[in-house]
């Protein structure tokens, strides 16, 4: 059986064809276990890969796998999802049913945006100063209160005092470990953000087979953040761009929304950079 698949680049930047976050989605995937769905993802090594199935809820049903494990949602996989099923099926208006539930994705041409897939849940985070040297950063970089947010899938939130701590932010593995673990993707995790004049400059790190790993952009990390916002009683309605990615030279742009009814939608750009098949 021959399985179909496309590359494809979510949150790219002013058109640049390998920028942004590589998503690699499979067009059909009825016949595929959950192992060889795994599997497909390990094979292929990206920090995600997505499997389009049929649904009788939603547009379609996507899984979504990381080298190690399924995810319940993912911001980049969805948007770029999303940019598939058009392509094959047509249509700007499109339910994707995940693990996390269904989740609705418009498009304006090739810019994508989702809503978060529920209203945010929080819990407390370690301490600023612990998570400062987390990060290797001094004592007293983590200026906001940080927080666990859940839109879909928990992530560790971080606000930071300036860009500049943005980039000099460098996890300690056993730290990142020890302070930043989450039971509900079985890895530990970072996002650090700050503001950098009009926009602001954000990095998500997480734990893979012991490394930690930076990822070039991350839309459902977006998403928290604007949970984040709503937590923290931030003013509404926020309409930010976020840079991520420039450490890891994919420059990626996301736009993040949050309405005045605390709605969340999180916004990027997808490109198709290729295709292929695979055959077991």
């Amino acid at each position: 059986m021959g399985y179909r698949f496309r590359i494809v680049n979510v949150f790219t930047a002013l058109g640049d064809r390998l920028s942004g976050n590589p998503l690699c989605v499979f067009e059909d995937a009825r016949g595929l276990s959950t192992e060889q769905m795994q599997a497909f993802a390990r094979q292929l090594n990206l920090s995600e890969t997505t499997f389009v199935l049929p649904s009788e809820r939603a547009t379609a049903q996507v899984r979504i796998f990381t080298p190690g494990f399924e995810m319940p949602f993912a911001g980049h996989p969805t948007l770029g999802t999303a940019h598939v099923v058009r392509a094959l099926r047509g249509g700007d208006k499109l339910a994707l049913e995940m693990k996390a539930g269904i989740v609705d994705v418009t498009a304006r041409g090739d810019a994508w945006t989702l809503r978060a897939a529920k209203a945010p849940q929080t819990r407390p985070a370690p301490a600023r100063i612990v998570l400062a040297r987390m990060l290797s950063l001094s004592d007293d970089a983590v200026t906001d209160e940080p927080l666990w947010v859940n839109t879909g899938v928990e992530q560790l939130v971080i606000p930071v005092r300036t860009a500049a701590d943005v980039r000099a932010a460098k996890p300690v593995p056993a730290l990142i470990e020890e302070h930043g673990f989450s039971d509900t993707r079985d890895e530990a995790m970072a996002y650090v953000w700050a503001r950098e004049g009009d926009h602001l400059l954000v990095r998500f790190f997480f734990t893979q087979h012991g490394a930690v790993i930076e990822d070039p952009a991350t839309g459902s990390a977006c998403a928290n953040l604007g949970g984040w916002m709503l937590a923290t009683g931030k003013p509404l309605p926020v309409n930010e761009t976020l840079h991520q990615g420039e450490a890891v030279h994919r420059p990626s742009r996301l736009g993040l929304r949050v309405d005045a009814d605390h709605h969340i939608y999180v916004t990027g750009s997808a490109i198709e950079l290729g295709r292929g098949e695979l055959t077991l």
